[in-house]
Order: structure tokens, then C-alpha cells, then sequence
């Protein structure tokens, strides 16, 4: 009797995992806006709009527990904190700036572990991004008064200001070029250049048709990314100078969170449909092609319902105009009855595409290029730990989660072993010991997954 091999479904993505849950952030009274986790030591710090800034120690029983509850004058609403300096800077919803220091590098004395240094009056509004730079020694901030403003961290002096046409939603900045970008309420992300004595505005990026709520940002490529609520994320090449975009159309729901990490060249993006997305940037994209406009199909000429005049001369009804997402063509549902994903252009499920495209892709184009796995809440904040692999998601459920993915832990496991190998036995031993191992491994990694 012959063995039947099943064709493996073309939406099937190989080596999915869902992330590994170590631990969750409980017990908070209001949202929960964002989260770092603290370098080099097992601490997590949060920002939420109980007014409170708190700080988690892990305990013997691998379970993080607040340490330290710090009551603000107003909600907290961003973060950043410099592990190098030491500093901690928040941003209020009365649109306050407080930069509080850590005293000691161990967590012994708690009461006397974290000074407030100095307030900055930054803007009027809700202050919903922070970025401090060493070398510059520049506070960046953006609120919700449409203003992106830059301060000495050393006298507290206001250095420079940009008035931008919405709410001030996300920020990113360049060490090397100086580059700022925000990303407001209107769906523009304004790209600056910026000094201690002026500013000068690059362009402004237009290509969400909906609020832009984060950024990252590659600096060994100079690739910009954006999510947006309108579902996508686009990559901004902004070291080519020569406008090229790339979408990654994978999110059913808003894109609300981002995080970049530049060893492995993965973009993770996370959203309110509760999914983390992993996206290999470490392959060849393709621009999305501009959607072109015409009164009639441009494969079988039928009018479409606006076109009354070749209505009339044909006497027929007519028909509503689609677009294919592949070569971007005005066509009729008729000539566009296939769908099929398309990775290197970044429409990882299944999309409209016109007959021709349709035959013309391949099954290797169709491979995915990403993964994406159930986070089990709504996503508003990420920050990613790359050496240790750790990620926090902040979501909408009030509740921080530490989770770590276990086939990169599998990965690395395997690696280990095979060098050993290669080093104590000869070639045929390597294999027998490697493979064995490996099958036990394999089924570590089948039953390892924790629900989330």
C-alpha cells in the first residue's frame, strides 16, 4: 500500500510558534500606557494613568512583584529610561516632564533607589512620546498640544520647537543623523533635522490613511517604520532618498505598537487583534504599485457605473471598479475572481488579484514571510530586550505580559550542540548524537508552549 503525501495548504506558515508566557504585570487601576524592561538587571518598569509609576523586581519564584509605587502628580503617559546614565524620564498628561535618577546600581535600599532630578514644562498637553539622547544630551518630546519640542538635559534650557498640524502621537530620533520623526493624529510623519539652535523640515511623509500611533527605526539601514490604525505598517527607505515605501499588510485591526530588532533584521508589530507579528526585513521587498484610475475594465473594457456615456452606446449596466493588488490595474469583479497572498510585497493573506497576476505568482512568491502569533490581548505598547530576547506587550486588558519565543531558544540549543559535537566525536558520531538530541529537543518544543 502506497503512502498518500498530502499537499501542505499554501496559507500554512512552516515553524509557527506561539510565544512562551514568563510572566504577567497585574493588578493596575487604570490603563496602562507603557513598560520597559530595566538592563542588566530582572526588573520591569511601568507607566499608567492611576497617576503611579512602579517598578517590578523578579522574585525567587520567577514572578515580578512591584517593588516600588511612585504616585505622580498627573496620569503617566510615556517613558524612556537610559540604562547607561541611569535616568528615568516620564511624561505627564498635565504635559510635565520628570526625570527622576537611580541612585544605586543594586536594588538593595529601596526607599532611597530613585531621585527626582528636574520637571520640564514641555507642553500643554499630554505628553504621549519621550526620547532621551546621550550624545546630543537632548530630552525629545511630542503631546497632544502639536508640538515636538527639544530640551538640554543638562541646564533644562528649551532648545527648539515644531508646531505640526494634528496631535503628536509617536516619536522616533537618529543619534548619527540627527533625524527626528513624528508621527501625529492626521496620518503625516514629519521628518526633522535638527540642532541646538534651529530646525530644518525635511518632508513630510504621507502614505497612512489613518492616525500614526508608532515608529522604529533601523539606523544600520536607515529604514523608518510606521503603524498606523489603518491596519498596515509601511517601511520608509530613508537612507535611499528616493521615496521608496514598502507596505506589510498582515493586521486585521489598528497597529498600535512596534519594535525592531536590528541582529536578527525582524520587525515585531502588535495591534488591537490581539496578534504579534514577526517580519523577516532581511529579504528583497517589492513597492506596492500606485492604483491607476479608468472609466472602463482594463482587461475586458466593460464600463464601469460612472461611465454613462459608454453605458448608453452599449446599452448595458455598469459595473463597480476594483484594483489588483499586484500590478494595481482598474479591473471588474469578473476579471479579478481569484485572490492569492503575495509576501514580497507584503500582503501576507490572501488579497484581490487580476487573472493574469494570479497565474503568474509563483508558489515560492507565495511563501510567508512573517509569522504571527495569539498575544490573547489587545496591544497598545511593545519594547523588546533583543540579547535576551524577551518582549513586553502592554495591553488593553490592563495587564503587562513578559513572553519569549521558544523556537529561538530551540535554535540556539540546536547550534550549541552541534558544535560541541563537531569538536569532541568524528563525523559519523556527530550525526547519530545530533540527531537524537535534537528529536528530544523537538519534542521539548512540541509540548513547551504556555497559553498566553
Amino acid at each position: 500500500m502506497a503512502a498518500e503525501i498530502k499537499p501542505v495548504p499554501a496559507n500554512k506558515q512552516g515553524n509557527v510558534r506561539k510565544p512562551v508566557l514568563l510572566s504577567k504585570l497585574e493588578g493596575f487601576n487604570d490603563d496602562v500606557n507603557m513598560a520597559v524592561i530595566i538592563p542588566r538587571e530582572d526588573g520591569v518598569i511601568t507607566v499608567s494613568d492611576d497617576k503611579t509609576l512602579r517598578i517590578w523586581l523578579k522574585r525567587d519564584t520567577g514572578q515580578y512583584w512591584p517593588s516600588i509605587c511612585h504616585t505622580m502628580p498627573a496620569a503617566a503617559a510615556s517613558l524612556a529610561y537610559n540604562g547607561e546614565t541611569r535616568r528615568l524620564f516620564i511624561g505627564l498628561d498635565n504635559g510635565t516632564i520628570t526625570v527622576i535618577f537611580k541612585n544605586k546600581q543594586l536594588l538593595n535600599d529601596l526607599h532611597f533607589l530613585w531621585t527626582v532630578v528636574r520637571d520640564y514644562q514641555a507642553h500643554q498637553g499630554r505628553v504621549h512620546g519621550v526620547k532621551f539622547s546621550v550624545n546630543c544630551e537632548w530630552v525629545l518630546s511630542c503631546g497632544r498640544d502639536k508640538y515636538f519640542q527639544w530640551h538640554c538635559s543638562e541646564t533644562g534650557r528649551r532648545l527648539g520647537g515644531y508646531l505640526t498640524n494634528a496631535w503628536c502621537l509617536c516619536l522616533e530620533f537618529d543619534e548619527q543623523s540627527k533625524y527626528a520623526f513624528v508621527g501625529d493624529y492626521s496620518g503625516q510623519i514629519s521628518v526633522l533635522k535638527i540642532s541646538n539652535t534651529n530646525f530644518e523640515l525635511i518632508v513630510s511623509l504621507k502614505g497612512h490613511s489613518g492616525n500614526v500611533r508608532s515608529l522604529a527605526w533601523d539606523a544600520n539601514r536607515s529604514l523608518l517604520f510606521s503603524g498606523s490604525f489603518d491596519q498596515s505598517v509601511i517601511v520608509w527607505d530613508i537612507g535611499g532618498r528616493q521615496g521608496t515605501a514598502f507596505e506589510l499588510q498582515g493586521h486585521h485591526d489598528k497597529v498600535a505598537a512596534l519594535a525592531y530588532a536590528p541582529g536578527c533584521k525582524q520587525l515585531i508589530s502588535g495591534g488591537d487583534d490581539t496578534v504579534i507579528g514577526l517580519w523577516n526585513m532581511d529579504v528583497k521587498r517589492i513597492e506596492t504599485p500606485t492604483w491607476t484610475e479608468n472609466d472602463s475594465c482594463e482587461k475586458c473594457k466593460a464600463p464601469f457605473f460612472w461611465n454613462v456615456k459608454k453605458m448608453w452606446e452599449e446599452r448595458t449596466i455598469g459595473i463597480r471598479q476594483h484594483h489588483c493588488r499586484k500590478c494595481g490595474k482598474a479591473i471588474c469583479a469578473k476579471c479579478s475572481s481569484k485572490k492569492s497572498s503575495y509576501p514580497p510585497m507584503g500582503f501576507e493573506y490572501e488579497v484581490r488579484v487580476c487573472d493574469n497576476c494570479h497565474e503568474s505568482i509563483t508558489d515560492e512568491e507565495r511563501a510567508p514571510l512573517a509569522t504571527f502569533h495569539d498575544s490573547k490581548h489587545g496591544i497598545v505598547y511593545m519594547h523588546l530586550e533583543e540579547h535576551r530576547k524577551r518582549l513586553l506587550t502592554v495591553g488593553k486588558d490592563k495587564v503587562v505580559k513578559c513572553v519569549i519565543f521558544i523556537h529561538e531558544l530551540i535554535g540556539q540549543r540546536r547550534n550549541k550542540i552541534k558544535e560541541y559535537c563537531r569538536r569532541t566525536c568524528d563525523l559519523a558520531c556527530c550525526v547519530i548524537i545530533f540527531e537524537c538530541i535534537y528529536i528530544v529537543y523537538q519534542g521539548l518544543k512540541c509540548g513547551g508552549d504556555v497559553d498566553m
